[in-house]
């Protein structure tokens, strides 16, 4: 991406160009190489796989510290959550479905109070990958994120910390297998550029 061209495209200026870029590239999601322009960043299997890792332990810790903090507006707001996942699920709504996902796994952030976890977990979180990793599940794989939801909210009903930190870690970790092993075969079936 070189920022004349997109100032062209966009039929802005380069400054805001520049500025977007910067963002993104402190925020891992851009490469910058002077005089060749910004590409976007792409990840090893072993990458993802570490960043999962680090998701699924600040996740838990989440989940913990929401199954003592969580009070019953934002228990409701989960078991909503579940109910409009399912239906979104049914309907074949990916970008939909992702979003409700981020608004699940968000009501859980919020519930711990605290904005270091969140702002560390949104940092994880923020590998497009794993935003358009609900592109890739088969509605099988759907249907098990809905259940780990159900039960991860029905742990914090239940004021049990201990078991909602290791669902929301199983949950995280189903996924890392599923985007991992995606990412792998995706890496392995394109052809090596000669060097």
């Amino acid at each position: 991406m070189k920022e004349e061209r997109l100032a062209v495209e966009l039929g802005i200026s380069r400054t805001p160009i520049r500025e977007a870029l910067l963002v993104l590239q402190t925020e891992g999601l851009v490469e910058a190489t002077p005089n060749r322009g910004a590409t976007v960043r792409s990840y090893a299997p072993a990458d993802l796989d570490e960043m999962y890792q680090l998701r699924a332990l600040l996740e838990g810790h989440a989940a913990r510290l929401a199954g003592e903090r969580i009070e019953s507006g934002r228990l409701a707001a989960l078991d909503e959550s579940c109910e409009r996942f399912d239906a979104l699920r049914s309907a074949g709504d990916v970008r939909a479905l992702a979003a409700e996902n981020q608004l699940f796994h968000e009501t859980i952030l919020e519930a711990t109070g605290s904005d270091r976890l969140t702002a560390m977990v949104r940092k994880v979180v923020e590998v497009p990958l794993v935003y358009r990793a609900f592109v890739w599940y088969s509605d099988e794989q759907r249907l098990i994120s809905g259940h780990f939801h159900r039960q991860i909210a029905a742990a914090l009903r239940a004021r049990d910390p201990e078991r909602a930190e290791t669902l929301m870690k199983t949950h995280v970790h189903e996924a890392r297998d599923f985007i991992v092993a995606e990412v792998a075969a995706s890496v392995s079936a394109t052809p090596q550029e000669e060097q």
